[in-house]
């Protein structure tokens, strides 16, 4: 027998055991009830999010068509009354999931099809769906009270899997790193947003805040953030979703993201039509590509991180500004390629400012690398770079919050010198053979950074000291 539950509001303890309900399912494995929620959360949702579209339609003089069929609604099954509980999931497997991933015909509904394409329904017991759907109940389809908490809470279990190891480490970036790139990269109304490894869609939503804060409230302003204005891409499959449903929530109602793998587009030659004003990414750190993909590219390399850097390059307009997460890693130092990408970064690209981060600062969502923030616009080449450190000590249990990034941000603004904030010139950056890592110069006191093959030396010296220091006192010993 179902509890009858207070339709009042939607609690973050709610949210929390419908993820325990799916944990516990048989079919649902350890990391797929992220997944499964995402997916009955988007159908209670999209028809609150079709109620909105039929709104703006009838606002425009336009009659709204169902994206939907009336029996494929939430509304139609998952409050209908089964006598055979078996048979919902029976409707679910056989009837609902094959009829939206044959959905086609309008932007809204080829965006339905796309996100259910590679899904599956993997709750085997009726019950426990039965018991999801009646906490889902609780959202009201214009409760915007609801709609809110449910993305805070969202983002909350996002970041709950990205420490699990869960996100492969591309997928989710600490919101407070995202707020700051959207701070300086300052979108304007207008302007094309665009995030080629999309992940959760955190750049994005961080981005329509930002701009809806600042925007009229009006209908035209309304249209140009929902279709002209945010952009992504993603490679895998539950990405894709979360990213869908993160945008949805966060009232990004039909989303501008496609399924595909970004690095496989050749970039020799981009037209203008695929470039955008903003870029906004935390690209996949630490992969490889195979070769077929690594032809795409003009300076070959395998890295993926290196790759996404020229695909940015070449998909920025003239004037356009850019935001990024780079590894403290051979993209940043290393030579070769390496070294040729960030040459044509500088000459192609003002790179005006880098922000180091601790290397804690991902530790949250179980990555240790640490990373800097690279930005830079298509406005000429380089002649100097503001860099910027972050302080702090960050662990899992003690994420980066936005506090900790006011004070850096305040020195950007100004370009402030300090002990923690520099500007290299561009013949200097050209000396150490485009060396784009943050070096301190105010440590230029202590001894620099050794290399590896350095550092074995600088030990096999000293043990060699240490051993004649040894035998010496063994001689005055022994004598």
């Amino acid at each position: 027998m179902t509890k009858t539950i207070n339709k009042d509001s939607l609690t973050k303890s709610d949210i929390k055991r419908v993820c325990n309900i799916l944990r516990r399912d048989d079919g649902v494995g350890a990391k797929d009830y992220i997944e499964q929620f995402s997916w009955l959360l988007f159908l209670k949702v999209f028809e609150g999010v079709e109620s909105q579209l039929k709104e703006l339609g009838e606002a425009e003089g336009r009659k709204h068509v169902a994206i939907i069929d009336t029996e494929y609604q939430w509304s139609a099954w998952a409050k209908k009354d089964w006598k055979d509980k078996d048979e919902l999931v029976h409707f679910i497997n056989q009837k609902l999931f094959p009829y939206l991933k044959s959905l086609k015909g309008t932007r809204e509904k080829d965006k339905i099809r796309e996100i259910f394409q590679e899904l599956q329904n993997k709750i085997y017991s009726p019950y426990n769906l039965l018991e999801v759907i009646e906490i889902l109940d609780k959202i009201e389809k214009h409760h915007f009270q609801d709609t809110h908490l449910l993305s805070q809470v969202y983002e909350e279990i996002l970041q709950a899997m990205g420490s699990e190891g869960g996100w492969s480490g591309e997928v989710y970036t600490p919101r407070p790193v995202v707020r700051l790139m959207v701070r300086i990269v300052d979108p304007k109304l207008g302007d094309t947003i665009f995030d080629p490894f999309v992940g959760s869609g955190g750049f994005l939503v961080e981005s329509f805040k930002y701009l809806y804060e600042k925007s009229a409230k009006d209908v035209s302003t309304w249209k140009t953030l929902q279709n002209k204005t945010f952009f992504g891409q993603e490679k895998k499959p539950l990405p894709f979703l979360i990213g869908n449903m993160n945008m949805i929530l966060h009232h990004i109602l039909v989303p501008n993201l496609i399924r595909t793998n970004t690095l496989d587009e050749d970039v020799h030659n981009v037209p203008e039509s695929n470039k955008k004003t903003v870029i906004l990414t935390n690209p996949p750190f630490g992969g490889e590509e195979e070769k077929r993909i690594q032809e795409n590219y003009p300076i070959k390399t395998s890295a993926t991180e290196a790759m996404a850097l020229q695909y940015i390059i070449r998909h920025l307009k003239n004037g356009g500004r850019c935001g990024v997460i780079l590894p403290e890693g051979d993209v940043m130092f290393g030579g070769g390629a390496m070294a040729r990408i960030r040459e044509e970064l500088l000459e192609k690209c003002n790179v005006h400012s880098i922000i180091s981060l601790p290397q804690g600062a991902f530790t949250e969502m179980g990555a240790g690398v640490k990373t800097n923030l690279i930005f830079f616009d298509k406005t000429g080449s380089t002649k100097e770079i503001w860099y910027g450190e972050v302080g702090g000590k960050y662990t899992k249990k003690k994420n980066i919050q936005d506090e900790n990034l006011e004070e850096v941000f305040e020195k950007w603004k100004k370009r402030e010198v300090s002990d923690t904030s520099w500007i290299s010139s561009i013949d200097d950056i050209r000396k150490r053979g485009y060396d784009l890592s943050p070096k301190n110069p105010t440590l230029s006191n202590v001894d620099e950074l050794l290399s590896p093959s350095e550092i074995i030396i600088e030990i096999e010296k000293n043990q060699r000291e240490i051993d004649g220091l040894l035998m010496s006192i063994k001689k005055i010993i022994n004598t």
